[in-house]
Parts: structure tokens; sequence; C-alpha cells
């Protein structure tokens, strides 16, 4: 920074407007039809609930019934494919053992699955606002503005979390932005306009004591931050006093319009009868099947006449759920269809299956008395799948002995292993 750029720096410009809110204060935005004006300058999204006409009424005591089930048998062919894969995935060695397994007895258990998922759509709307630099002006010179649940959108696929912005037609207008009051520059808050500060380090005098001098005095040297000129360059505003409008970017004009956002989203309830507690219910998630049962459209029903009273009484609770949660009354939405699945499993339980068995020991003694245990490890892996007897791949143990006086046998080292699959 050279001297003549410090003459020029100080020089207040009265024009130039302090910055404003960033919201546009109350009064500010024109009324649409249809649409609530924000108040306070609050510009939030506000929800609208959708005209009785977009909302499915349900028909009492309607319910649906399930037709003939259609229960999977687990073969012996099922079953030793399910054996190979899971082999395939534990053991990186041979799975002739699996292969030439001899099924004595199957004994398949079903359960059932019961999955109820409602979509349903909302609409709420928000003024936003965008830098006017000559784009066209869709206003209300067009025509009226449609309500919320009237402005065309196409939907999406169903049953898939979405979310839309669009622009509301025939409400957008330009008005001069508020924040810099059209000047396109606001006021540089940090120096007040004035392009400079006050030499932090100097505070402002222009020079600094630094040490001693001679005789013992304090030197008062010329402050080298500011070349003994007691004030800086704003580093905000570099210097010019102020800064560009960040709302408008300069363009002075600001287009107004109402976004409507429209949320699609997919409400799901599921059931599983937890009669088997040492079978973990999340597998379930992860099982691919058809099922036996299916029943969609806007509203579904209770299911009655299910072998199994717990589905009867889940598909009951959850219907009735879903219907009071996503009414108008409680959520501004509304439901675009419904559909419930039923689907049936039949799995085979078993003895544990021993993966893996390791053990180890290391004893010492040198003297007559008890044995000395310095560490012992033991581990067991163990997974449960269809009854069969327990085939012992590989077996191996190892012993060492030493004894050098008589008394008790030194034990330096013992380790055993054992694999057995099923």
């Amino acid at each position: 920074m050279n001297e003549k750029d410090d003459e020029q720096l100080g020089a207040f410009d009265p024009n130039i407007p302090e910055e404003g809110p960033s919201a546009p204060p109350p009064g500010w935005l024109d009324c649409v039809t249809g649409y609530d004006e924000p108040k306070g300058g609050d510009t939030g999204d506000q929800l609208y609930p959708p005209p009785p006409a977009y909302n499915p009424q349900p028909e009492n005591d309607r319910n649906a019934s399930v037709p003939n089930v259609r229960v999977p048998q687990v073969s012996e062919s099922v079953a030793r494919e399910a054996l190979l894969k899971f082999v395939g995935s534990k053991w990186s060695k041979s799975s002739k053992p699996a292969r030439n397994l001899t099924f004595k007895e199957l004994q398949p258990i079903t359960m059932y699955r019961y999955r109820l998922e409602t979509y349903t759509e909302s609409r709420s709307s928000a003024w936003e606002m965008e830098p006017f630099t000559g784009q066209v002006v869709d206003g209300p010179q067009y025509g009226m503005s449609p309500p919320p649940w009237d402005v065309p959108v196409q939907q999406p696929q169903r049953y898939i979390d979405v979310i839309l912005k669009v622009r509301v037609p025939h409400s957008s207008f330009v008005k001069t932005c508020h924040r810099c009051h059209g000047c396109g520059r606001t006021r540089c808050t940090h120096c007040a306009g004035r392009g400079n500060r006050r030499c932090p380090f100097c505070h402002g005098h222009g020079r600094r004591t630094t040490g001693h001098g001679r005789n013992n005095r304090a030197g008062n040297n010329r402050c080298s931050s500011c070349q003994g000129r007691g004030r800086k360059r704003c580093t905000f505003c570099h210097g010019h006093g102020h800064k560009t409008c960040p709302t408008c970017q300069g363009n002075r004009n600001l287009m107004h319009f109402i976004q409507l956002t429209i949320t699609w989203k997919n409400h799901v309830f599921e059931f599983v009868p937890d009669r088997l507690p040492e079978f973990p219910l999340k597998k379930f998630e992860k099982v691919s099947g058809d099922a036996f049962f299916i029943d969609e459209s806007i509203l579904v029903y209770p299911i009655v006449g299910f072998p199994d009273q717990e589905i009867c009484d889940a598909s009951r609770k959850a219907s009735q759920e879903h219907h009071s949660k996503f009414s108008p009354q409680q959520v501004p939405c509304r439901i675009l269809q419904q559909v419930s699945y039923l689907w049936a499993y039949s799995w085979c339980p078993g003895p544990i299956l021993i993966l893996q068995q390791v053990s180890y020991l290391w004893a010492y003694s040198w003297c007559p008395g008890p044995i000395l245990i310095l560490q012992q490890v033991s581990y067991l892996w163990a997974y449960s799948w269809c009854p069969g007897p327990i085939l012992i791949l590989q077996q191996v143990s190892y012993l060492w002995a030493y004894s050098w006086c008589p008394g008790p046998i030194l034990i330096l080292q013992q380790v055993s292993y054992l694999w057995a699959y099923s």
C-alpha cells in the first residue's frame, strides 16, 4: 500500500446505505390468493391440508379375506443347496462332506410376516428470491396462481421417498433489494464505511514502545505495521469502505416467487410373530421371497379369516393407526395408495454346528507341588442348522513332557484342535 492509496482511505460515502436484514420486512411481499402471507418476516414453509375431495374415506366394517395359504416346503435339495452355500462362505477347503451328508429327518417350521405400506403426499410453500438479471418474470399479469393442491406435477414411482420443489405459476414479481435499498452495495460494518481501521499494534498512536533506549529510557519508535499513520487498510472491504450486496449480488433488484415443496413419503409397518426367541427377527429383512397375499388400493383393510390370529390382530391395528395418523385432521397430507403383503417362511432348526474349537495350555513346575498354569485360552464358534450327525473333519493333539528329577511331570506345551461340521 503506497502513500497515494493511503490518502484516499478514510473518505466516507454517505450514499452507500448500511446493510439491512437478510429477510424481507413485514408487508414487503405481495399477497397471492390461496397462499398465506408470511408474518413478521417469516419465510418458513407453511403446510396446506388437502381439499376434502382429495381425501379417501374408509368404509366401515370392510375387511380383506386371505385366499388359500401356500406354505413353501423345504425339500432335501433346497436344504443341501443352502448348506453348501453356507459352508462355501465359511470354509475354504473341500465341501465334499456337505455334499455327501445324509439327511435323516427335516422338520420345517413356518413363520409369517405382515407388512403394510402407506404412500402419502404433503405440500408446503415458502417465499424465495433470486437476483434479477433480466430473466422472464411469470407474474400475475399472466393469470391467477393455482392453489397449492392444484399445481400440476408429475407423480413419481410409488412407495419411494421423493421431495420435489417447483415454482408456483404466476407468483413472480420484481422489487428493489431490501438489503441494499437498490444500491447494489452495502457499507462495510468493520470499518464503518471509511476503508481503514485503527492499527491494532499501536492503537492508533503511530508509535510503539519497544524496550529501553539510551540512559534506561523507554524507546518510542514509529509503528512498523502502519508506518506511523495509526490506521490500516480494512482487510474485509479491501479499503473500499463498501461490499457487494450478498443478496442481489450487485444487481439492485430481486425477483420474489413462491416455491412449492411436494413431499412423497412411504410409511411402513411390519410384524413377525416372535415365537422363537433364539431366531433373530432381523434376519427376515435379508430374506427375499414371493408374497402369497397382496392387497393394493387407495385404502386397504384388515385381514380376517387367517389361521394365525396374531397376523389378523396386527393387520387391524396397523390399518387403524395409518388411517387415523395420516388423516387431514392429524397431518396435512393425503393418502395416495396403500399395499399390504403377507409372506410365509419355512426353516429347519437343528443342533449346534461346531465350526472350530481350539484350546491351549501351558504349564510349568520345577518342584513338587501343584501345577502352575501360566496361560489357558479357548475359542468356540457355533451355528445352528438342520438336524444331523456331527461330522469330525480333523482332530489333532500334541503333548510335550519333560522331567529331570523325581516329582510331577513338567508340561511345556499342550495343544488340541477340533473341527466339526454337521
